[in-house]
């Protein structure tokens, strides 16, 4: 392959007010992700120590090899809900390696609401267990939940993607032969009940762990009932009595080893292949990704810069260069495995769309990963496009993203606008995994064009009735569009909302998709059932 020539220049001035830009949102980012991760009242903390409890970053550090990388994902979930007191949406869950194999983590910070889930909490466990299931990993739950939070039960309870599809993909799981373990850290209300009764393993904890599905003064209010914690979900009973659990463990720490012994008996099914060699670095270093991203995402930018910074060697088989140029497809290879990128380098335009259709194909018979580089503003609209079939030629290119069999994975670069952010595998076509920049955007059209179009609007329903608005009546109405639009399109708004995996600071994206590319390997790659077509 051939390496890519960088033409950017590293000492001009527009790269360094973009790299302290960049530099600066990304130390935003790592100080929210800590937060979010560690900062909790110390009343909270101290709950758990009288308790003999384990904070959930404990629990998940013991329970993984040490020194071995752990992804998490959507650390920042509700970030923008429930006024910023349900941080990560009281759930922790990522990819780790325990006793040498990779699985799924979830699991319940009792730190937060003593565990409780709420909307957004169900929506990050049901997303990984559909990762579980999307790539055959295995799941360790460390449960210790208060059942759902009553007062936004509408939002979490009854709909098909919410609670109950919580047990429905653990079956499934079962069912695919992808096994799951499960400690009974907590008391374990509800619905979380059923999480560890559906793991093929489960462990219980003397004296904190419990699983029922009424707790005490729920049982005492349906039936009058006194009953004690021990006597109707505690580690004695269910391991003696009732056999819920597989396992008593007197602590915690004792709980995790026997996680980790079962996990180690796990059997390994063989990975997919695909073509792979050995892996090396970029030529170029990936911290010059600060100085190449604008400060304004409406800027554009060379996505070869991009490639040139993530890809081995930066090497790449660039594919039809000349033709369709608004985007740029090739192979390359990432950590060794062979990829396929398609990355905007513009709007798409009706030939743009036929090269990526033409080019998925290519990949799809061939075997070969999808990365997907979002930097669109959308499909061109116009009177001499729609003549041109700009929208047939669209509906082959999600035609090819849909159909595709291997794994897709996307990053949203810059800006994702429109049927654009559908087209280039946006989270609606199941993308394995998908991960957002800090300074990224995604909406159905940018801020100002929003804002441009409600305005006409409004000013069209004052024109017929035989007003006009004044230029300070359209800036009145302006404003509050493009502030909502700005909130709402940001990065942080839709990972708050667990539209993407998490954020990433760029220069750790080489890595994470090194990780998810691996994981997404624990599952078969299908046939395509169908031939290329010449777009």
């Amino acid at each position: 392959m051939q390496r890519i020539t960088s033409v950017v220049d590293v000492n001009s001035q527009e790269f360094r007010h973009n790299e302290l830009y960049n530099r600066q949102l990304a130390a935003e980012l790592k100080e929210r992700q800590r937060a979010a991760r560690f900062h909790r009242p110390e009343r909270e903390l101290e709950r758990l120590r009288r308790q003999n409890k384990l904070f959930v970053r404990d629990r998940i550090e013991a329970l993984l090899d040490p020194e071995t990388p752990f992804l998490e994902l959507s650390t920042l979930a509700a970030n923008k809900a429930y006024d910023g007191e349900v941080p990560g949406a009281a759930q922790v869950v990522g990819i780790g390696i325990v006793a040498g194999r990779e699985v799924i983590v979830h699991a319940d910070d009792a730190s937060v609401k003593s565990g409780a889930w709420y909307p957004l909490s169900v929506k990050k466990i049901v997303r990984a267990l559909d990762i579980a299931i999307e790539n055959r990993l295995p799941v360790v739950h460390l449960c210790d939940c208060a059942g759902g939070f009553l007062p936004l039960q509408a939002e979490f309870f009854a709909d098909r993607y919410y609670a109950g599809r919580i047990l429905r993909n653990q079956s499934i799981l079962s069912k695919m032969g992808v096994p799951q373990v499960a400690i009974a850290m907590g008391h374990c209300t509800a619905g979380g009940a059923y999480v560890p009764a559906l793991s093929e393993y489960n462990i219980v904890v003397e004296g904190t762990g419990a699983i029922f599905l009424g707790g005490p003064p729920v049982v005492k209010a349906a039936t009058g009932e006194n009953v004690s914690v021990e006597e109707l979900g505690g580690a004695n009973m269910h391991t003696s009595v009732s056999g819920t659990s597989d396992y008593f463990a007197s602590s915690e720490m004792h709980a995790i080893a026997i996680a980790r012994d079962i996990v180690a008996r796990f059997h390994r099914p063989e990975k997919t292949w695909i073509d792979r060699v050995a892996p090396e670095p970029p030529s170029y270093d990936e911290s010059e990704l600060y100085g190449i991203i604008p400060k304004d995402t409406r800027v554009q930018f060379d996505m070869r810069e991009i490639i040139a910074r993530l890809v081995d060697g930066s090497r790449f088989h660039e594919y039809q260069q000349r033709y369709g140029t608004s985007l740029v497809c090739g192979f390359a290879r990432l950590h060794g495995y062979q990829i396929g990128v398609l990355a905007n380098n513009g709007v798409l335009f009706g030939d743009s769309a036929l090269k990526g259709a033409h080019f998925i194909q290519l990949c799809d018979k061939n075997q070969t990963p999808l990365l997907f580089l979002q930097n669109v503003t959308g499909f061109m609209v116009g009177r001499e496009y729609e003549r041109q079939g700009i929208t047939k030629h669209g509906a082959k290119l999600i035609m090819a993203v849909s159909g595709a069999s291997v794994p897709k994975f996307t990053v949203v670069c810059n800006g994702s606008h429109g049927a654009g952010t559908y087209a280039m595998a946006g989270r609606a076509f199941d993308p394995r995994f998908v991960f957002s920049w800090p300074q990224s955007t995604i909406s159905a059209m940018g801020a100002e064009q929003a804002a441009g179009v409600l305005t006409h609007v409004k000013a069209r329903q004052m024109a017929r009735d035989g007003g006009r608005l004044s230029d300070m009546e359209l800036a009145t109405i302006r404003e509050p569009i493009l502030e909502e639009y700005r909130e709402r399109s940001s990065a942080y708004y839709a990972t708050s909302e667990i539209w993407d995996d998490g954020i990433l600071d760029p220069v750790d994206t080489r890595s994470a998709l090194a990780i998810v590319l691996s994981a997404s390997l624990s599952a078969p790659i299908a046939a395509p059932d169908y031939g290329v077509f010449r777009m």
